[in-house]
């Protein structure tokens, strides 16, 4: 299974970053729009009749709030990696907090920032440097909560290969989107200049067959197939080659948080609820899912799941909530970004993020 992101190819799952200005809105959003997960409305309730002797005013129940329609664009196909998201749907968060929320796949023809940016989605997901790139290219999307306090981004190489590190990929050969973020950094920061970049194609096959070469994947993904394969493998995990951007951040636009401020608090609040939800009910919530993305067994999905629980309630989230996010994290990888030149300054990082939507921990 292949996935990219709004900004490049990246293995079974998103990429890094190019242009987001060359997407088209108005076909994603044909292409998208009969895949969609939506809650259903709150049911109006019916005045009650007066009764004998009773004044109107004491006799009639004030009429139900009509729940605001509204859109997530995930950034891919339903999987367990937006499980907060189907477990406040699914257990009425999102219905409670005053939503009729739909939630949007995502694919590799979808620009989740464009959408949101254009008004026709009121949230959306993408990874910390998108957020950082998408602003420079003019996009006033802000970051509002994370779903993962690190990327599951890695590389896989072969167990017998003698890499141990990162420092070793001299001269080897990488499947990887060469424009991707995180390889621009890895390449100057170990001086990679001699490895061979192959072009990426989302499968595993030439991977599998070259016992010399390496591929960009998820921990959450690619290791379940090469398990079931009997490949022997090893994985780098990106953020320990110090390249530690948030993944699956959620974001709004300026407009959105200046407008309606109490509808923002109340999306990041459902989330972070449906969050908490899925840690300890995800067998229960993952059928849900794959209603939505029938190419995705359970048994991946419950591997996925399994793997990814340190990811979005470890680092930070373990003592400061989940969904959390530091301007100390933020500033470094602006930092990095504008280090390797795919971003050509760094702008105020208040700009970028907020936490003031986050429940107090």
């Amino acid at each position: 299974m292949k996935r990219f992101q709004d900004s490049q190819a990246f293995g079974v799952k998103r990429p890094a970053v190019v242009s987001l200005s060359v997407l088209m809105i108005s076909g994603l959003l044909a292409a998208c729009g009969s895949s969609t997960t939506s809650s259903s409305p709150a049911p109006s309730a019916a005045a009650p009749s007066a009764a004998a002797g009773a004044s109107p005013a004491a006799s009639t129940a004030p009429a139900a709030k009509t729940p605001v329609a509204a859109t997530t664009v995930l950034n891919w196909f339903a999987e367990p990696e937006h499980g907060g998201n189907f477990a406040a749907l699914a257990k009425g968060f999102y219905k409670d907090a005053g939503f009729d929320m739909t939630l949007m796949p995502g694919g590799p023809q979808v620009s989740a920032t464009q959408i949101v940016a254009s008004g026709k989605a009121q949230f959306g997901m993408a990874n910390g440097d998108d957020i950082l790139v998408a602003r420079q290219e003019g996009i006033p999307i802000v970051a509002i909560a994370t779903s993962m306090q690190k990327s599951p981004q890695a590389l896989i190489y072969h167990k017998d290969s003698g890499i141990k590190d990162f420092s070793d990929l001299h001269g080897k050969k990488v499947y990887v989107a060469s424009t991707a973020s995180f390889w621009q950094f890895m390449k100057k920061k170990y001086k990679l200049d001699d490895a061979q970049e192959l072009k990426y194609t989302g499968q595993l096959v030439n991977f599998v067959n070259d016992k010399s070469s390496l591929t960009q994947g998820y921990v959450t993904s690619e290791p379940f197939t090469l398990d079931q394969q009997k490949v022997e493998y090893g994985v780098l995990l990106n953020a320990d080659s110090g390249y530690n951007i948030y993944a699956g951040v959620y974001f709004t636009t300026e407009k959105m948080i200046q407008e309606h401020p109490d509808q923002v608090k109340a999306f990041v609040e459902a989330t972070v609820k449906g969050w908490d939800y899925y840690k300890d009910h995800a067998e229960e919530i993952n059928p849900a899912i794959q209603q939505k993305n029938p190419d995705m067994g359970l048994d991946m999905m419950k591997y996925s799941s399994t793997k990814e629980m340190d990811f979005v309630f470890g680092g930070d989230a373990a003592t400061k909530g989940t969904g959390i996010m530091t301007k100390e994290r933020w500033e470094e990888v602006q930092k990095q970004l504008v280090d390797v030149g795919v971003l050509k300054t760094a702008e105020p990082i208040d700009k970028v993020f907020t936490t003031q939507f986050l429940p107090k921990k």
